[in-house]
């Protein structure tokens, strides 16, 4: 990307994919690689982590996946897209190198079972995660819970781990036999303002980053302004302020910085005046067990990038490359003008074209 390489950067250091590269540990994060570990020595039972959009749930993932040893775990992985139940059930035979074709539902479960007892016969055991599970109807989590029942020698041949926004913490009310199974729960909050600098300095480091641009103390406060402290959110908004400091030959960075990126986010897409964004509720797990009846706090007023993420995220991202090359042009362009020791004309109007390419697609998204 054509401002990473301004700053000598080997990679995007705030790109909006989920990377185990950039996993940073905030005090929510660790709270919840604590809360999986137990979980996963128990060996049996759900495990339920929830969070906001952006909050950081597949990255967690990938840094779990990363630690975990899997000579003795076998992680399978599945994304819910509002599949029913017997397309669930299929979904995990395949994953379990069972072919589910012409198979009843009763053939299913049997063949499921025996495809849990070969893992098991290796000396590994099973590991179903399910992401996205608040889009799962009623029907797929009960069957999620009847494959938990799979045993051997008194041994689960089966745990769950279940990932999902935080309307499924509110939907587990009304399943409590699967309440009761759930062996670690947790919720992850947005990081605290004192994390940012590091977060961000972290993310920077792993690409290279040799303190150029530099950051004003008053800058952090700013990004945790803009963002609410949700990774995702932070991300965007410090990869814009890197392309707008870029763009304008800026070393430093400093709040007023911020803010005004903030504004140009805001301009982009003014905040509808009836728009509200909640504030995650926060967790309470005692040792003996998940506190599942916390209240959400009341809302709070939508910040600008809260705004822009959530409207048009999918447009920034089927878009980016676009913008990548269109800007790298006109840097290239700004940069000849400028260093030219005679430069005998202003750029010809042709010139402004990659300016005008590079803007357009952004009021048509």
């Amino acid at each position: 990307m054509m401002d990473d390489a301004h700053w000598g950067l080997t990679d995007r250091p705030f790109q909006l994919t989920p990377d185990p590269r950039f996993w940073f540990e905030t005090a929510t994060h660790r709270k919840a690689m604590a809360y999986l570990g137990y979980g996963l020595a128990q060996g049996e039972g759900f495990i339920v982590i929830t969070g906001d959009i952006g909050a950081g749930k597949t990255t967690l993932l990938g840094h779990l996946l990363e630690t975990v040893d899997h000579q003795r775990l076998n992680a399978i992985k599945l994304v819910s897209t509002a599949i029913e139940a017997d397309d669930l059930l299929r979904i995990c035979a395949t994953q379990l190198n069972v072919d589910p074709t012409g198979l009843t539902k009763a053939d299913l479960l049997v063949a499921i079972e025996r495809g849990l007892h070969a893992v098991a016969r290796t000396g590994r055991r099973t590991l179903l995660i399910v992401d996205e599970a608040q889009a799962l109807p009623v029907s797929a989590v009960e069957e999620l819970r009847m494959l938990s029942n799979f045993q051997a020698g008194g041994h689960a041949l089966l745990q769950i781990l279940l990932l999902g926004q935080p309307e499924f913490r509110n939907r587990l009310h009304g399943l409590e036999q699967l309440r009761q199974r759930i062996i670690a729960i947790h919720h992850l909050d947005p990081m605290e303002e004192h994390e940012v600098a590091d977060y961000i300095a972290h993310r920077l480091s792993v690409v290279g980053w040799t303190g150029r641009p530099d950051f004003a103390s008053d800058a952090f406060a700013a990004f945790y302004e803009g963002s609410g402290g949700v990774p995702r959110r932070l991300n965007l908004l410090a990869g814009r302020v890197m392309l707008h400091a870029a763009l304008t030959d800026l070393d430093m960075i400093d709040g007023a910085t911020v803010r005004q990126v903030i504004a140009d986010l805001a301009a982009d897409l003014p905040a509808p005046a009836s728009s509200s964004v909640a504030t995650p509720a926060v967790a309470t797990e005692p040792a003996d067990g998940p506190d599942l009846g916390a209240s959400p706090e009341p809302p709070v007023a939508p910040v600008a990038s809260d705004l822009l993420l959530e409207a048009r995220m999918a447009a920034l991202e089927d878009r980016i490359e676009q913008q990548d090359a269109a800007l790298r042009r006109v840097l290239t362009l700004l940069v000849d003008w400028i260093e030219a020791e005679e430069p005998t004309r202003a750029p010809s109007p042709e010139s402004y074209a990659p300016i005008q390419s590079a803007t357009a697609w952004t009021d048509a998204a």
